[in-house]
């Protein structure tokens, strides 16, 4: 098994910065890739960025260019930097690791970013 604890969520003014942390435990040797997930109350989940074992990444089109996924190994941490954050990147940020860029399957449990306009 994998657990992932997220953290840094938290509320920030428009045009702010948050740095979200994932600190993973367990079976980290069966995970290929991690990312960042987020869901606005009434919306559907969506991915928000991935990032390999091998440093590939992924970012949605809605936060490239302000969001920025990382991961350090050693620390078994991933991260997401968000910079220029806007009033609809408020959600539940969700980390999850798994097989592929885009294919998670162990989740975390959740922290609220709250953004204020």
């Amino acid at each position: 098994q994998v657990q992932l604890v997220e953290s840094g969520g938290g509320l920030v003014q428009a045009d702010g910065s948050l740095r979200l942390s994932c600190a993973a435990s367990g079976s980290i040797n069966s995970i290929n890739a991690m990312g960042w997930y987020r869901q606005a109350p009434g919306k559907e989940r969506e991915l928000v960025a991935s990032i390999s074992n091998s440093g590939n990444t992924y970012h949605a089109a809605s936060v490239k260019g302000r969001f920025t996924i990382s991961r350090d190994n050693a620390k078994n941490t991933l991260y997401l930097q968000m910079n220029s954050l806007k009033p609809e990147d408020t959600a539940m940020y969700y980390c999850a690791a798994g097989g592929g860029l885009f294919w998670h399957n162990h989740w975390g449990r959740g922290t609220q970013v709250t953004v204020s306009s």
